[in-house]
């Protein structure tokens, strides 16, 4: 490439006064470049950050690996041990799962019963950060204490003190727990179905004695699941279930995931529409350069010279539209993120405001891509430009 080459693009980019249509239609194609890159951009932030907050919550009512048996764990305290001393685990807590049913005036609700203990549990997850009132230690306390879920307290007009009557599904007398905390974890389905009673009451509902039905394990690193779920197989065998965070929650994680890479397409749409504006601008820019295409290569321009003239000046287009929608999508994620423009109904969505994260390797994942498509814009304009007959171009001159 010769420095000549790239002037003269430049030269043919900015135009001259008798050219301003040609310019007003490479202003067109950067604004639908930079319109298309700066959606792109917002959307996948809201999405990325939606997306980690749901994880977030998911991961903080459940442990990141749960190792199970149908038939419960007899030595789940040395087993406990065991895989403590694996690299990457941080802590471990026993719980057992049992079911209820809530009989209500008009209806029978199914409760998902979560026996734990509240010393161990809240190593390995979060959710004395999800308890909005009374205390988790209770549950040892008052042996028939119970923590339910916000939606259930809300549905049936639920409060601290009241007492709740349950039949539990392989019992068929009574149960009565008395509420000690309600928690909103943000998940509707976890906080209308789900309570949580002591480890030893569960046994005791199970007709269990010192038997768990899981070990929920918590890791130094979330991302690490699969390879520390290895390790913890071939420490205990393979008779055992083992499950991480990702498997446990997988069809809706991967709705997230189909959901986001849909919109990427989507959006990516308007940056194909604005490329066939640049590829408008150099086709109507090699029709009025004609005799100057023809008196370059006249003075030894090569074909790869016209074509790499024709190429820049598309890519200055694509340069100037993709970096002006990067710095206008994450500007505008920013100020989204902290001014929160946008306002959320708490009594119909999970949340109040719109999550927001800005992943570098969205942003830059969306400029290759929205380069690319600039560049493939260039090459039928650039490749006529470039076979132009030398004779052709300077017949009627």
């Amino acid at each position: 490439m010769h420095k000549s080459e790239f002037w003269i693009s430049w030269r043919y980019f900015l135009g001259r006064n008798r050219e301003r249509f040609v310019s007003i239609i490479s202003i067109i194609s950067i604004l639908g470049v930079t319109v298309g890159v700066a959606a792109l951009i917002i959307v996948l932030s809201v999405m990325t950050g939606f997306d980690n907050d749901l994880r977030d919550r998911i991961v903080g009512t459940n442990a990141h690996i749960v190792v199970s048996d149908n038939f419960g764990i007899m030595f789940y305290r040395d087993m406990q041990k065991e895989i403590e001393r694996i690299p990457g685990v941080a802590s471990t807590a026993p719980h057992i799962n049992t079911q209820a049913f809530l009989r209500t005036d008009t209806s029978v609700l199914s409760l998902y019963l979560r026996g734990i203990n509240p010393e161990e549990e809240l190593k390995v997850t979060n959710i004395k950060k999800y308890l909005i009132d009374g205390s988790l230690e209770t549950l040892n306390s008052r042996p028939d204490s119970i923590i339910i879920g916000e939606e259930l307290a809300d549905i049936l007009g639920l409060q601290i003190g009241d007492k709740l009557e349950l039949i539990a599904a392989n019992l068929s007398s009574k149960l009565i727990f008395e509420i000690s905390g309600i928690f909103k974890s943000g998940m509707h389905n976890y906080d209308l179905n789900l309570a949580f009673i002591s480890l030893a009451k569960a046994q005791d509902i199970s007709g269990v004695f010192n038997v768990a039905g899981g070990i929920g394990i918590k890791l130094d690193d979330l991302f690490s699941a699969s390879r520390i779920k290895r390790d913890i197989l071939f420490n205990i065998g393979t008779s055992y279930d083992v499950a991480t965070w990702s498997e446990l929650n997988k069809t809706f994680f991967d709705a997230l995931k189909l959901e986001k890479i849909t919109m990427f397409i989507i959006l990516s749409l308007i940056v194909l529409v604005a490329s066939f504006g640049i590829a408008s601008t150099l086709i109507v820019t090699v029709t009025q350069k004609t005799k100057d295409i023809g008196i370059l290569k006249s003075v030894g321009i090569t074909k790869n010279g016209i074509r790499n003239i024709f190429t820049f000046q598309g890519l200055f287009i694509g340069i100037f539209g993709v970096g002006l929608g990067v710095l206008l999508g994450v500007s505008g994620s920013l100020l989204l993120k902290k001014y929160q423009f946008v306002k959320l109904p708490s009594d119909i969505y999970y949340l109040d405001k719109i999550p927001v994260y800005l992943s570098w390797h969205d942003i830059s994942y969306v400029a290759f891509c929205a380069f690319l498509i600039t560049l493939l814009a260039t090459v039928y304009p650039a490749g006529k430009a470039a076979n132009l007959n030398i004779v052709e171009a300077l017949r009627y001159e």
